[in-house]
């Protein structure tokens, strides 16, 4: 229904309790430690890993999947987080561009967006036509279903956020200078256009939530709550061992050649001591 995502975030009415920011710092870095531990099972054993993000603008995804990649290595997870096609691109396959972006052995790979651009703004915008957008619907079970046939581990998660709390957020990006490259013409489509958008997503899904393949949804009015949510359920998802890791032993200071004598100091340019200039001025 176009109204569903109107719902506070339990759905049942109430708001959520708030939670005290010690718990979620806590909590976060407790997850965090586990995707350490997920992501060199994923080295050792060589598995490979897509974890979809969608949903709304403004919905939280960002801001989760920087939290999932924080202490994790960029040579194992990687974001990928595909900008409009080429022409060239127009003309592929629909599917060809997002497969050059699928994980090899030992990868975990995050979608910041996927292949269901198609099913949402695509299909909401008129950038593809109706028969592309049917034509995707009926491909993308099959398309899933051979990345699971070829042993990949898959993940889809929405993000869904309320009509008055994405209005909230876009509205405390206009007059931030850190955040307002977020605020986009295309951002305020999806507020004229939210019931188009709910019945876009609710097509999606019939189409695509399949058991062997589900969607899941991360109701995310609260962003630490939706992070914390998210990360636990896919932790909770995969089947994976902490790894033994190498013993490293480190000497107790570092080992100098006698014979070594550093260059003088005044034969490098250092950069300037912009610390000691707001130190200065703090006096």
């Amino acid at each position: 229904m176009a109204h569903s995502e109107k719902k506070p975030a339990d759905g049942a009415g109430a708001a959520k309790a708030k939670l005290p920011n010690k718990i979620y710092k806590a909590e976060l870095f407790r997850l965090q430690t586990e995707l350490v531990k997920l992501q060199e099972w994923v080295r050792e054993t060589g598995a490979r890993v897509v974890i979809v993000f969608e949903g709304r603008d403004a919905a939280g995804k960002g801001g989760t999947i920087k939290r999932i990649t924080e202490y994790l290595s960029p040579r194992i997870a990687r974001i990928a987080a595909l900008p409009a096609p080429s022409d060239r691109e127009r003309g592929m396959w629909y599917f060809q561009r997002y497969i050059a972006h699928l994980p090899a052995r030992g990868e975990i790979v995050l979608f910041d967006r996927s292949w269901y651009n198609r099913a949402g703004v695509e299909k909401v915008m008129g950038f593809c036509t109706p028969a592309e957008h049917i034509l995707f619907l009926r491909q993308t079970p099959i398309f899933e279903q051979m990345l699971l046939d070829d042993g990949i581990i898959l993940r889809k998660y929405w993000f869904s956020v309320s009509d008055d709390e994405q209005l909230r957020r876009f509205r405390s990006r206009l007059h931030d200078p850190v955040r307002q490259w977020k605020l986009s013409p295309m951002d305020l489509e999806s507020v004229y256009r939210w019931e188009d958008y709910s019945r876009a997503k609710d097509e999606m899904m019939v189409h695509t939530d399949t058991p062997q393949s589900p969607w899941y949804v991360v109701e995310s009015d609260s962003k630490k709550h939706a992070r914390l949510n998210m990360i636990a359920h896919l932790l909770s998802s995969i089947d994976y061992d902490e790894v033994d890791l190498p013993r490293v032993e480190l000497p107790a200071k570092p080992v100098v050649s006698s014979d070594y004598r550093r260059p003088a100091r005044e034969l490098t340019t250092y950069v300037d001591d912009h610390v000691a200039t707001l130190l200065g001025d703090a006096d």
